[in-house]
């Protein structure tokens, strides 16, 4: 049986890590889903995944999930690397898709997704958080309505210290060939709500640099080389001219978290959050307009979360399943879907290309 209007969309859990964390309780939490299985490679621990959480399937098998007759859609929440073909088998199994950022390792894969998505007429979800957060969402609104009147400048400072301790193991996130990276944990965002808040991307320049170049592999206890970036400074310029400064880092102690400042002609907004453990809550808006002093801007109660969890990235995450559901009964992604993991995805291979050729590149 299918979803319908009488029975929740039985989606399949792929990966355990922040799956565990914010998908499986918000699949669980959603009015219109239920946890039908989870995937884990070590079917011990998949098992007792299944067993703590109450859900009926625990596989070690993606081939066993897809073969589920429960299943109407997958979300995976794996590492990069594993985002190609693990997609690829869900929507050639005819199962609808929400996937996790980075989108995939190169736009060529995401551009295949996208295809195979749209051929087989399911529909696709991308976990941006952030165009659903409320504070984000008044950004969006006053963008839109021009209180800063035309942009001159944009700055966006992602400032963490997630990877600072040289003591963190070394696994996929710092290998690049895995998608690892401060690009693609947090630039992948960036390059997401960039369009959505200001417009399109015309050019960019990037320098990507990684300050911990070795860490220890926890099994063997030997030091491995770190070759994915853990700081990006990229420069970008939007077709309506305006220009954009991303500074992205991972490994910057006591760093000032989240920011986001728009100047206009009008205007200005300034949207941040130093919150370095929880990365959607803890965000203010201030603006101002000329002549005047920059002062707080109250989120409007209509943007309010339905309920607020101790995990801030839950109720956002709640907002995506809602926007995934709706358009499973419309039958067409809503945005952002797959669609949007590709211009994300683009934005990210031009970042690789201009850092490794030194020179600004063009969409």
């Amino acid at each position: 049986m299918g979803f319908s209007a009488t029975k929740p969309l039985g989606v399949a859990v792929v990966g355990t890590g922040f799956g565990q964390k914010v998908h499986i309780p918000g699949f669980k939490e959603h009015a219109k889903t239920e946890v039908v299985a989870v995937y884990h490679r070590d079917i011990a621990k998949a098992q007792a995944i299944a067993t703590e959480q109450n859900i009926p399937n625990a596989c070690s098998r993606l081939a066993d999930v897809l073969a589920l007759p429960g299943v109407d859609a997958v979300s995976i929440a794996t590492p990069p690397f594993l985002h190609y073909p693990m997609a690829t088998d869900v929507l050639n199994a005819g199962k609808h898709l929400l996937m996790e950022k980075p989108t995939t390792l190169n736009a060529q894969e995401a551009q295949s997704l996208a295809d195979l998505a749209e051929k087989n007429g399911l529909v696709t979800a991308m976990d941006f958080e952030y165009r659903f957060v409320p504070a984000w969402q008044y950004l969006h609104q006053l963008l839109t309505e021009g209180y800063v009147g035309k942009p001159y400048l944009v700055k966006i400072d992602w400032i963490m210290q997630s990877r600072a301790d040289k003591t963190r193991p070394w696994n996929w996130y710092a290998q690049k060939s895995q998608g690892g990276g401060a690009l693609g944990a947090l630039g992948s965002h960036s390059f997401d709500y960039i369009p959505w808040l200001l417009g399109p991307v015309k050019q960019l320049s990037a320098k990507l640099t990684t300050a911990i170049t070795e860490r220890i592999e926890p099994e063997s206890g030997e030091t491995r080389p770190v070759d994915a970036d853990d700081s990006c400074l990229i420069t970008l310029e939007l077709m309506d001219g305006t220009p954009v400064q991303l500074a992205l880092s991972s490994v910057s102690r006591n760093g000032r978290g989240h920011w986001l400042e728009v100047y206009g002609d009008r205007g200005t907004l300034v949207l941040g959050s130093a919150n370095q453990k929880d990365y959607v809550h803890g965000f203010q808006l201030k603006g101002g307009l000329a002549g005047e002093a920059l002062s707080d801007m109250p989120i409007p109660k209509r943007f309010d979360f339905e309920q607020n969890y101790m995990d801030g990235r839950l109720a956002p995450f709640m907002r995506v399943v809602d926007n995934w559901v709706t358009g499973i009964e419309l039958g067409r992604p809503l945005s952002p879907s797959i669609a949007e993991g590709l211009a994300s995805q683009r934005l990210m291979d031009l970042t690789h290309q201009s850092n490794e050729t030194g020179r600004w590149v063009s969409l």
